[in-house]
């Protein structure tokens, strides 16, 4: 993990860079265009959105404005639970890469397990159907628990590459992580700032004076030496600069003990168990 560009292996072999930007949030129009091209002009080769944020056409106008090949982005959107279910995934991918304008996507994920729907495993097999036709390179899961993934591994034909869910020092999920690790699934942490909640965290402003780093940046740097794929959000510029300015320091085992122990297994999202909404 040398500079932004820095790029973990998956199990199928593509490569996915450690750190991008997620656009959660982010208004359609103006606002994502200009966040997402700012981002890419820093430097930044992975975006990350959802159909349900509603800006994908804006990310796919700051994706061709960018001027950066496109083989060098790697772009990642979700299929949301209304559409669950193997001939609505299938349309919603097509709707999803009209928006983005792209002709094939680097990571498709199943946004939310959803399990009082009971259909994971049939828009599984809509993810496997679309990665065997190439129209993507990696296909994934988000906000799955390890109950969730046994199931669908049960039977599926691809393990899941990827599992992004809620991951910061207050909800560590250690089960969830290891299970990841042995099944070579690369964890993928979403509101990796706990939405700002952590900012203030005493331990962690001590740990960031000692580097000259910010709090958010000595939690980002934390991911990555947890071997967490992270997306922060963020619309400013220089937030975008601040964030990714975390390969020129390395936290200490003691320092990463003291951020593990911070955990209190808290979500500020919702419990993917519970999660139904359509």
């Amino acid at each position: 993990m040398k500079n932004l560009q820095s790029t973990v292996t998956l199990h199928n072999g593509v490569e996915m860079p450690w750190f991008g930007l997620g656009v959660f949030k982010v208004k359609e129009g103006d606002e994502a265009v200009s966040s997402v091209r700012s981002a890419i002009e820093q430097g930044y080769r992975s975006i990350d959105t959802a159909a349900i944020y509603g800006n994908e056409e804006g990310v796919g106008q700051a994706i061709k404005e960018s001027g950066v090949p496109r083989e060098e982005l790697f772009i990642t959107t979700k299929v949301w639970n209304a559409n669950q279910g193997f001939e609505t995934t299938v349309a919603a991918f097509e709707e999803s890469m009209k928006k983005l304008g792209l002709h094939y996507l680097d990571l498709y994920l199943i946004h939310w397990p959803v399990p009082a729907k009971g259909k994971y495993k049939e828009t599984w097999k809509a993810l496997e159907y679309l990665y065997k036709a190439g129209k993507i390179r990696a296909i994934g899961v988000s906000n799955f628990q390890v109950s969730h993934l046994e199931d669908l591994m049960a039977d599926c034909e691809v393990v899941p590459m990827v599992n992004q869910v809620e991951y910061h020092p207050r909800l560590t999920q250690k089960e969830l992580h290891e299970f990841c690790k042995n099944n070579k699934i690369q964890l993928e942490a979403w509101s990796p700032l706990m939405q700002g909640e952590l900012l203030e965290e005493p331990t962690l402003a001590e740990i960031g004076k000692k580097y000259g780093k910010s709090v958010a940046q000595v939690i980002l740097r934390w991911d990555l030496q947890n071997e967490v794929v992270t997306i922060p959000k963020s619309v400013k510029p220089e937030r975008m600069k601040e964030n990714a300015d975390i390969f020129d320091f390395e936290l200490t085992t003691e320092e990463m003990a003291l951020i593990n122990s911070l955990n209190e297994d808290r979500r500020v999202g919702p419990n993917p168990d519970e999660f139904n909404r359509e």
